[in-house]
């Protein structure tokens, strides 16, 4: 309990100083399956904010399998776990089967957010879409889903797992902005897949597909990128690394492939009709990576053949999001405050 309470504290005091300016005070909910908290499950604890609140919430969610699929219909959430390990999120959804008796997408996750939601941070939790394991079926599982106009969106120490395709779908095509740090990424084909924007430092990824793992749609800007430092690859024999089928932008900083992985520059996949790219196909990008036991000749140092040729030292956040958003800033909260228990 103790260190529940600790983690929740935490949680609080992020919310109070990243998102102070402008409303008219803070609100929590605790989820618990055992009953001890304000609420049993995720989405009665959602379901439960006002609409219209100026207030900011967090959800706390003590350690439990939570067997539901979770609607964020509201902006400034931070929904954060106990912890990583033991707060689990699972649910089986296809996104063809729900498209049967739907007419889009905003359902078919385990996580949707909706249309113009942004500012949600997620901490300390795994989320799993499981229908592959349990129904033989690998296609399109999303776990989290956000769509036009959502952007501002974190997961910190998070496990994001599916046992399909398109795992992490954060879909703002114009204006999305992303930031995942210490987080594992598991699925099917193309199950880190970002539009817009996104900077992902320290983390892992596993794939289980043989067509790609991750990918991105830079099509709405030139400037728009995915930006990869500091993590890890893995995934069955032969697993390739990438592709996109619309306009794209690729940075890998000081990352490491198993083995594992196949020869297999990330790629342009030609759709039907066919896309014309504005900005061309060879914008991918790495400095300081490297295949275990192996050498690639596309995995060479090549940021100088960047249009904006960076120093490795200068990819950071401030240059990822264009001085635009710093998500930095309201992760250091937590180190900040775990630093100050630990004084005391």
């Amino acid at each position: 309990m103790k260190n529940s309470l600790f983690i929740f504290f935490i949680c609080i005091t992020l919310s109070i100083q990243s998102f102070s300016q402008g409303n008219d005070g803070i609100s929590f909910f605790i989820v618990a399956k055992d009953g001890t908290g304000d609420f049993v499950s995720i989405q009665e604890a959602l379901n439960s904010i006002p609409k219209g609140c100026k207030n900011y919430f967090t959800i706390f969610i003590k350690n439990g399998n939570y067997n539901e699929k979770i609607f964020i219909e509201h902006s400034n959430i931070i929904i954060c776990g106990e912890s990583r390990v033991n707060t689990i999120i699972e649910f089986a959804e296809l996104r063809k089967n729900w498209k049967l008796t739907h007419d889009d997408d905003y359902g078919s996750a385990i996580v949707n957010i909706k249309p113009h939601i942004s500012d949600i941070i997620f901490k300390s939790i795994t989320i799993k879409n499981n229908y592959g394991s349990l129904y033989g079926d690998h296609d399109h599982a999303f776990v989290i889903r956000s769509f036009e106009g959502s952007t501002r969106i974190i997961l910190d120490d998070c496990a994001v797992i599916s046992d399909g395709g398109d795992a992490l779908s954060l879909w703002n095509t114009d204006g999305g902005m992303y930031y995942h740090h210490n987080c594992f990424f598991e699925g099917w084909v193309d199950y880190v897949c970002p539009r817009g924007y996104c900077l992902i430092e320290d983390s892992k990824f596993y794939g289980h597909n043989l067509t790609a793992s991750i990918w991105h749609d830079g099509s709405k800007n030139e400037d728009y990128k995915f930006v990869i430092k500091n993590s890890y690859f893995d995934g069955v024999e032969n697993f390739p690394l990438g592709r996109f089928h619309r306009d794209a932008q690729f940075y890998l900083i000081d990352c490491i492939f198993s083995h594992n992985m196949a020869d297999k520059q990330i790629f342009f996949a030609p759709s039907n009709p066919p896309r014309i790219l504005q900005w061309g196909e060879d914008r991918i990008y790495f400095s300081d990576c490297k295949v275990e036991g192996k050498e690639y000749n596309w995995l060479k140092d090549n940021l100088e053949k960047s249009k904006e040729h960076p120093a490795k030292s200068e990819i950071n956040s401030n240059w990822v999001f264009a001085g635009k958003w710093d998500p930095i800033s309201v992760l250091k909260n937590i180190n900040d405050i775990l630093e100050s228990f630990q004084k005391k």
